[in-house]
C-alpha cells in the first residue's frame, strides 16, 4: 500500500503523521494530532484498538482481559475519556472508599479505607484512625511516614535509585504495615511490591493519588466492557476526527526516505509520511528504530516487565454484594464484580486481579483454581455454598514495564535524535507508572513534539495538569 497526495500545508509546514500501534496511548496521540489538522494514518497489528486493556467474548460473557481502574487525579484519562465520549461509562465513586477483608486469622475481618471532606492530609485521618488491620502504634508511624512522603520531589533522581521497601525500613514501617496498607497500594498501582518498586515511582504515586487533593485517589472502572471504551469509541472518535486507521497491518520496519521524509513499511507496501511516531511496546520500539534514533537504544532493552493475572469465576448465584474489595493473608489481591458488565443474567461474575505474580503467571489452570477457590471461600462465605459455573484465566506476561530502582534513567523522552520521529507509551519517560493515565500522557508528549516540530503553535487544555 503507498499512500500518496499533498505532503505540506499552507506555509509549507509538513502534515501527513503516521502512528503505529493503536493503544491508549497511540489514539490519544492521533486525536491530537488529527484535532491539531495533521492529516493521520493510524497503523495497528492487532484486529482492534485499546492495546492491553480489551475485551473478548467467551460464550455469552464479554470478558475485560483484566481489571482497569483509575483515579480522580488521573486527569489526562478521564480528558480521554471524555473525548472519545466514555466518561459517563466509566464514573469515579462519591468518594475513596475501600473495603479490605484480612482472613489471616481465620473469620474475615472487613476494613475500610477511606477519606472524608477535610482538607489534606487531615481527609485519610479518620479513616486511618478506624483502620482495623493495624495496631495504633502502626498508624502513627504510618501517619508519619506519609507527612514524609509528601515533602519528597518525586523526579529527584535519587530517589529512583533506592527501592521503596528500603525507605519505608528507614521510617518505621513494620511489615504488618507495609502488607496491610503500603503494598495494598503500590502492587496494585505498580504492579511490582515495594521491595522492587522504584522510590521515585512510589512517591509519584502516593503523593498524587493520596496527598495532593482530598478527591484524587477516588477510583473510577469501566462499567461496560473495557472495549466498548478502547476499542469501539476510541473507533469512531478516530473516524470522526478523519484519522484513517489500518487494522490487521504490522510495521515491518520504519526509513528514512530520499526526500528527507519518512517510509513505513508493510507487508503490502509503504506509507510515506512527515512524521512517525512509535507507540508500541519498547522490545517492539527498539526492532523499529532507525540507526542513531537514540543515544543507546539498547537501553529500551534493559526495561523489564512485570506480569499480571486475572482469574476469572462464574458462580451460580450471587456471593458478593460490594463492587470491589482487596484482600488481605490470602494469595487473593482485588475482587471485582463484572456480572452486569459482562452481561451475565443469571449468577454473578467475579473477575481476581492479580498484580506481580511472577511465580504464578504461567501455571496450569487446574493449578490456580486449586489455589484460588478455596481461598474465596475464606473471604467469601456465601460461595461455600455456590456452585462454579466457569473457571477460567487470562495472563499478561509483560502487561507493565518494571518501575524497579534505576527504571528512571532507562525510560526515553517523545523526542528521539531522528528529526520527525517521537515516541509513545506508558514505559516513555512521563513521570508515571504503567498505567492509563501513564498512556494517555505519553500520547499527548509526542503528539505536542511533533506538533512544536512542525511548526503549529499547540496548547492542549490540559497543559498545566500534564
Amino acid at each position: 500500500m503507498t499512500t500518496s497526495g499533498s505532503t505540506t500545508s499552507r506555509g509549507g509546514a509538513p502534515r501527513h503523521a503516521v502512528v503505529v500501534g493503536g493503544g491508549i496511548a497511540g489514539v490519544t496521540a492521533a486525536l491530537q494530532l488529527a484535532d491539531d489538522g495533521v492529516r493521520v494514518t493510524l497503523v495497528e497489528g492487532r484486529p482492534r484498538l485499546g492495546g492491553l486493556a480489551f475485551s473478548f467474548t467467551r460464550g455469552e460473557l464479554t470478558v475485560d482481559n483484566g481489571q482497569h481502574v483509575y483515579l480522580r487525579c488521573c486527569t489526562a484519562y478521564r480528558w480521554f475519556l471524555d473525548r472519545i465520549g466514555g466518561a459517563a461509562l466509566a464514573p469515579v465513586q462519591d468518594r475513596l472508599d475501600v473495603p479490605v477483608l484480612d482472613v489471616g486469622a481465620g473469620r474475615p475481618r472487613v476494613g475500610r479505607l477511606r477519606r472524608d471532606t477535610l482538607p489534606v492530609p487531615l481527609h485519610l485521618a479518620a479513616g486511618l484512625a478506624t483502620y482495623p488491620h493495624l495496631s495504633l502504634a502502626e498508624k502513627v508511624s504510618v501517619s508519619r511516614a506519609a507527612l514524609a512522603l509528601r515533602a519528597l520531589d518525586p523526579a529527584d533522581p535519587a530517589l529512583d535509585g533506592i527501592d521503596f521497601a528500603t525507605w519505608l525500613g528507614r521510617h518505621g514501617q513494620s511489615p504488618r504495615a507495609v502488607e496491610a496498607l503500603w503494598d495494598l497500594v503500590c502492587v496494585a498501582t505498580l504492579n511490582v511490591p515495594a521491595a522492587q518498586a522504584s522510590m521515585g515511582l512510589a512517591a509519584m504515586v502516593f503523593k498524587t493519588g493520596l496527598l495532593s487533593e482530598r478527591g484524587a485517589a477516588d477510583i473510577g472502572w469501566a462499567r461496560v466492557p473495557l472495549g466498548e471504551l478502547h476499542d469501539t469509541l476510541a473507533r469512531e472518535a478516530l473516524d470522526t476526527a478523519g484519522v484513517r486507521t489500518e487494522l490487521r497491518t504490522r510495521v515491518t520496519a520504519v526509513t528514512r526516505a530520499g526526500d528527507g521524509r519518512w517510509s513505513v513499511h508493510l507487508p503490502g507496501g509503504t506509507v510515506d509520511a512527515d512524521t512517525v511516531i512509535l507507540a508500541v511496546p519498547q522490545r517492539e520500539t527498539h526492532a523499529l528504530l532507525p540507526d542513531g534514533a537514540l543515544d543507546d537504544p539498547d537501553r529500551l532493552l534493559d526495561i523489564g516487565t512485570s506480569p499480571i493475572l486475572n482469574v476469572h469465576v462464574v458462580y451460580d448465584r450471587r456471593v458478593l454484594r460490594r463492587p470491589f474489595f482487596a484482600a488481605l493473608g490470602t494469595p487473593v489481591q482485588w475482587v471485582f464484580d463484572r456480572t452486569d458488565a459482562s452481561g451475565l443474567t443469571d449468577g454473578q461474575y467475579l473477575a481476581l486481579s492479580q498484580s506481580a505474580v511472577t511465580d504464578e503467571i504461567d501455571l496450569p489452570v487446574a493449578d490456580l483454581r486449586a489455589r484460588y477457590l478455596p481461598e474465596l471461600k475464606r473471604l467469601l462465605p456465601a460461595a461455600r455454598s455456590a456452585e462454579v459455573r466457569d473457571f477460567f484465566v487470562t495472563r499478561e506476561r509483560t502487561a507493565t514495564f518494571a518501575p524497579t530502582p534505576g527504571v528512571g534513567r532507562l525510560r526515553p523522552a517523545a523526542r528521539t535524535r531522528a528529526p520527525g520521529l517521537f515516541l509513545a507509551g506508558a514505559w516513555t519517560a512521563t513521570g508515571w507508572p504503567a498505567t492509563m493515565e501513564g498512556a494517555v500522557r505519553s500520547g499527548f508528549g509526542a503528539a505536542d513534539a511533533a506538533l512544536a516540530e512542525l511548526g503549529r503553535g499547540h496548547r492542549h487544555p490540559l497543559r498545566e495538569a500534564v
